[in-house]
């Protein structure tokens, strides 16, 4: 069997690319080692930015029903309210950025969302497939596949998940429906290991990781249900005395859960169990050990963030978690990992369906590996109490300006220049987020003539305005400004490496 692309790993990053590449018409398998979607909720917050995103790949709608603001913070003591926390510093949404804070969505529910989506265009996932080998060579990646329970001819019999989530939290399982039996070899053209922090292909390939442990304490995260405590505020409970650690209990927006956390000493041994995080809570906050009455989900980790050394290896790509790895704080590692895949899904689709030349995706580990440094950073940070959530964390001002692929040829650019995310508004009684949705390339012309372009390319003119001033802006199909010109000269060459 072979496909055009095969994404190694169903999280938000791998669903995220299979929904780009389905809606491009490109031939793409997901495949997943576990035998559903992702069960908890870890990796919550939906930045702006990623808003965007999830607004061009057609799931904006769900995930606003699914979720909801964050709450403010109450500080407890004694059992005492003494105290609100703000999270994040207050931030007005604007013509050109509509979104203006997080919003929260658990993660299994994102992910289901994006399966959903997937499906609705076509797109497979197979559940309890694992990627064991990979051999490359100048046509194509040879992937050596294994599943429970193998036939006698060696091939894997898998099922297609059914937007088969946690059955404790949306109910039972919709049901698995029989996928056709793979052969344990696939043939890809390309690889994408999104496979989280413990990347199997990345390890498989020899690529390295530079990082630190950000936190060397354990952590608790917890869905649970909990009786006693209001739904209008994210609870927080300092540490009591020396050698204790916090305990921050959040109602999960669209849910009936609380996610719970909670910090231990270096060295410590985390108990998952239900009587374990019934002990935490009941230590460290005026609830009783009884009104926690289920853990539907639970998980430990020690806060690291780490960098692979490269982003790919010839046809294979690394993406989301097996390309970096962040701490929880400040909520970048989801949305930073759905944008490697709109990055990446774009480029994919241009050189397999548009006869792009190949070298268009080298650009990928050269726009998002600067990106995800700065991140990594950016959330350690936090983390550690030296930056606020606010402006930087909501993504909107991350971009290309150094990238090969951008091209500024004004001779007095105002703020906005190439390599710049496009900002949304109205032009010519368009909005322009709704004129760039979709998998194409939209020249505006603002205030100036617009040329005669490729019909793939569509066209927006008006007259000058606020965001963009005034010349021609030439935004590439994820959204930021890949050329930008007084006129059209130098524009059709552009257009030509893009294929276009």
């Amino acid at each position: 069997m072979s496909t055009d692309v095969l994404i190694v790993g169903a999280g938000p990053t791998g669903l995220a690319l299979g929904i780009d590449l389905a809606r491009r018409g490109v031939d793409a398998l997901v495949v997943e080692r576990a035998g559903e979607l992702f069960p908890g909720s870890r990796g919550k917050g939906i930045q702006p930015r990623t808003m965007e995103v999830f607004d061009d790949l057609g799931v904006l709608d769900a995930i606003h029903a699914a979720g909801g603001g964050y709450p403010v913070g109450m500080i407890w003591q004694d059992g005492q309210r003494v105290g609100e926390h703000r999270m994040f510093d207050p931030v007005e949404a604007t013509e050109d950025s509509p979104y203006d804070e997080p919003w929260m969505v658990p993660q299994w529910r994102t992910q289901r969302i994006l399966f959903d989506r997937l499906e609705e265009l076509g797109g497979r996932v197979a559940f309890g497939l694992e990627a064991t080998g990979i051999e490359q060579d100048a046509n194509g990646v040879t992937v050596r596949l294994s599943a429970h329970g193998e036939s006698s001819d060696g091939s894997a019999s898998l099922r297609r998940g059914a937007g088969n989530c946690a059955t404790s939290h949306d109910g039972p399982a919709a049901g698995n429906r029989p996928l056709a039996a793979l052969p344990a070899v696939l043939r890809a053209r390309y690889v994408v290991a999104a496979d989280g922090g413990r990347s199997a292909v990345r390890r498989a390939l020899g690529i390295g990781m530079t990082g630190e442990t950000v936190d060397p304490n354990p952590t608790l995260v917890a869905d649970a249900r909990i009786t006693g405590l209001d739904r209008d505020n994210w609870h927080i409970f300092p540490p009591r005395g020396e050698g204790d650690g916090f305990l921050a209990i959040c109602p999960l927006a669209g849910t009936e859960d609380f996610q719970v956390t909670a910090q231990f000493p270096e060295g410590s041994s985390v108990d998952l169990s239900l009587e374990g995080v019934r002990k935490v809570v009941a230590a460290r906050s005026h609830l009783a050990p009884e009104d926690v009455t289920e853990v539907r989900w639970a998980s430990d980790f020690r806060p690291r963030a780490a960098l692979a050394d490269r982003f790919r290896d010839g046809r294979v790509f690394l993406a989301g978690d097996a390309a970096h790895i962040h701490s929880p704080a400040g909520g970048q590692g989801l949305n930073t990992s759905v944008q490697d895949a709109y990055n990446l899904g774009w480029k994919l689709g241009a050189v397999l369906r548009d006869g792009v030349d190949e070298a268009l995706l080298e650009t990928y580990e050269e726009e998002r590996r600067p990106v995800a440094a700065d991140m990594l950073g950016l959330s350690t940070s936090v983390h550690r109490g030296e930056v606020r959530r606010g402006e930087a964390t909501r993504q909107l001002g991350l971009g290309y300006r150094e990238s090969s692929l951008t091209a500024e040829t004004r001779q007095a650019p105002a703020a906005l220049r190439a390599g710049d995310r496009a900002p949304d508004g109205t032009l010519g009684g368009v909005r322009l987020f709704d004129a760039f949705r979709g998998p194409h390339w939209t020249l505006l012309a603002v205030g100036v003539e617009a040329p005669e372009l490729p019909g793939p390319v569509g066209v927006v003119r008006g007259p000058a305005q606020e965001s963009y001033g005034k010349g021609l802006f030439l935004v590439r199909p994820d959204g930021y400004v890949g050329w930008a010109g007084d006129t059209a000269d130098g524009l059709p060459r552009y257009l030509a490496r893009a294929g276009l």
